[in-house]
């Protein structure tokens, strides 16, 4: 009897609504389960891939993933792909600047490349990306890998078993395709680049491989180290369940014991016992690194960790025991060749203007940036706010939002918890005080601090303008509060902002997250003439000699270091770019506010050190 065919064979799904349904349940790739590099061996995937815009989304839709060409009787069909042929673009990179026809576009994108691998025995292999713009989902030999949500994290899926030794065919389909469920949602100050923007590499291990590693000093135990360990087990039951982590400096080696927890994971969790007079705290005075190796059978995982200090109290922020202030700047992740696809070197370049200008502090908004910045601003000396884009208004009543803003949260803190150059945890930026907006942002406080009690929890908030008030519920739950204001720019009166700092009767130390003024590079004017580098520069004379009298402010990081690309700003000067960096957007160029912070840094630095 002759089968019967499908009504819609040959239509490839396009009479069905809910084709997608399939890759919405399930198959999330976490980058809370990846094994971090840790130093290990990788093999870079980063070059020239193929790709193409998909904007109907027929990667998905029309299976092209499966890459039929033939009928079952093995007769050739036509078809609408062409992967080797497609243009290609450097990965990693945006494709907004690869090709002119890209430069606006948002929605699917589908990269395609060919590698060889040759399999060792014994041995795990995992797929890293860095990150990814927004939606990602991986295929690799036609068998569909998962997807993963947000677009500034790093993830990892395992291929081992997928692998051949030639001609492995992978397939990423990235979509920056703005949802309302999404973090960050629909609308927002900085320009939404699309693509794998961060590199992507393969990672080999043993069977049994140390997925993480956290190590740090305890905050409220002297003499203390605590760490915890956690192995990713491929099969069957551990037979070494003993690791080993040695510091190099210190001479020092210890054994813990390595057990299994409810939910099956083996992990290992605990305190050390160390000469703390013998130990060198990292501090941007003094950024010392320890080499730090953590073996467990035949696997080894490397960190450089630097240890320190990091609490408030009393309207005050400690590093190492001794009272600090923090001269920062807020930054987004724009280089002005590479757009969000920064090199290393642009980065130092980043973190050089910043200690330059006197800077000890960065906020990096307002999103996880690349993990080579926290990295190198161990090295360098820069104390570090790193953040989630849970960023104006979000659907915070919705649980998809609530899952992704976690997902986020979570994989930066397992990303970046052993540096020491980031001492705050920022869960969101700018949100108003509802009811589903304090329950959203507080559980998220709590999942931070669940994770890692070595740091501050903050967040930017907002202030009430009607009555001149730093007032926000969330501000009970955070260790630094951090807030918004931008007077002499959006708002006139500078006797507000004397009000709103003279009515705070909180215990919590304050840090103004932002502040500032637009100038359009080489526009000059009179100090009250809006986007002259006057009054810009007039604007910070003012607020450095007003926040600098109230001793609860604690850390300045003015918006912003650098003018960057976002389509909201649209008049006859910005022409696309925020202007309210102190440096245009070709990242050489200062204006004439720069010498007025760098001025006010050098006071600053002068007096807190006596």
């Amino acid at each position: 009897m002759k089968e019967k065919r499908r009504f819609d064979e040959g239509f490839d799904n396009i009479l069905i609504y809910d084709y997608d349904q399939a890759y919405q349940d399930g198959n999330r790739i976490s980058g809370e389960l990846l094994p971090t590099a840790g130093n290990r061996p990788v093999v870079s995937l980063n070059g020239e891939w193929h790709f193409c815009p998909d904007v109907f989304n027929s990667m998905v839709r029309s299976r092209w993933f499966e890459e039929t060409r033939v009928n079952r009787d093995g007769l050739p069909l036509p078809y609408d792909f062409d992967f080797e042929k497609w243009d290609t673009v450097s990965v990693p990179g945006v494709w907004n600047n690869q090709k002119a026809e890209y430069a606006l576009y948002e929605g699917p994108g589908i990269y395609f490349t060919i590698f060889d691998y040759e399999r060792k025995p014994k041995k795990r292999v995992f797929l890293r990306m860095e990150a990814a713009n927004y939606e990602t989902r991986i295929w690799l030999n036609s068998v569909y890998l998962g997807r993963h949500l947000g677009g500034f994290t790093p993830f990892a899926a395992e291929i081992t078993e997928y692998l051949k030794s030639q001609g492995n065919r992978l397939m990423i389909l990235a979509d920056n395709t703005r949802k309302g469920e999404q973090v960050p949602s629909v609308h927002y100050d900085w320009f939404n680049y699309g693509g794998i923007h961060r590199g992507v590499e393969l990672i080999e291990t043993p069977d049994i491989c140390i997925r993480s590693v956290f190590l740090q000093l305890s905050p409220d135990k002297e003499q203390t180290l605590e760490y915890r360990l956690y192995l990713s087990v491929n099969s069957g039951e551990m037979i070494e369940k003993e690791a080993e982590i040695v510091i190099k400096e210190l001479g020092q080696g210890w054994k813990v014991r390595c057990e299994k927890g409810e939910n099956g994971e083996w992990k290992a969790a605990g305190c050390l016992d160390i000469d703390e007079s013998c130990l060198k705290l990292w501090s941007p005075e003094q950024p010392f690194l320890y080499h730090v190796t953590v073996s467990c059978g035949n696997d080894v995982f490397r960190d450089t960790v630097g240890f320190r200090r990091i609490t408030s109290q009393n309207r005050q922020i400690f590093l190492n025991g001794k009272q600090i202030f923090l001269r920062g700047m807020c930054v987004h992740e724009e280089s002005a060749i590479h757009l969000r696809s920064m090199t290393e070197d642009e980065m130092e370049e980043t973190l050089k203007a910043a200690k330059e200008l006197g800077c000890n502090f960065l906020r990096l908004t307002h999103y996880p940036h690349n993990e080579r910045m926290a990295k190198l601003a161990d090295r360098m000396g820069i104390m570090l706010w790193e953040e989630i884009p849970v960023y104006w208004a979000l659907e915070f009543e919705n649980p998809k939002t609530m899952a992704d803003a976690k997902g986020q949260l979570c994989e930066l803190i397992l990303r970046d918890w052993n540096r020491a150059s980031v001492i705050i945890w920022s869960v969101g930026n700018e949100n108003p005080d509802t009811d589903a907006r304090y329950h959203f942002m507080k559980t998220l406080v709590d999942t931070a601090r669940e994770l890692d009690q070595s740091r501050l929890i903050g967040a930017a908030c907002l202030i009430d303008v009607e009555t001149h008030r730093i007032k926000d519920r969330l501000l009970s739950c955070l260790d630094v509060a951090g807030i918004n204001e931008y007077y002499g720019w959006y708002l006139k009166d500078y006797g507000e902002l004397r009000d709103i700092l003279d009515h705070y009767d909180g215990e919590k130390p304050i840090i103004v997250t932002e502040t500032g003024a637009e100038a359009a590079l080489g526009i000059r004017g009179s100090a009250t003439q809006v986007y002259t580098e006057e009054c810009q520069a007039a604007i910070y004379e003012k607020q450095f000699e007003i926040l600098f009298s109230y001793p609860f402010i604690r850390g300045i990081t003015p918006w912003i270091l650098y003018d960057y690309a976002s389509m909201r700003r649209a008049n006859v000067l910005q022409k696309g770019y925020n202007l309210k960096g102190l440096i245009g957007s070709d990242h050489r160029s200062r204006k004439l506010a720069w010498n007025v912070v760098k001025r006010a840094y050098e006071r600053k630095e002068r007096e807190e050190n006596g």
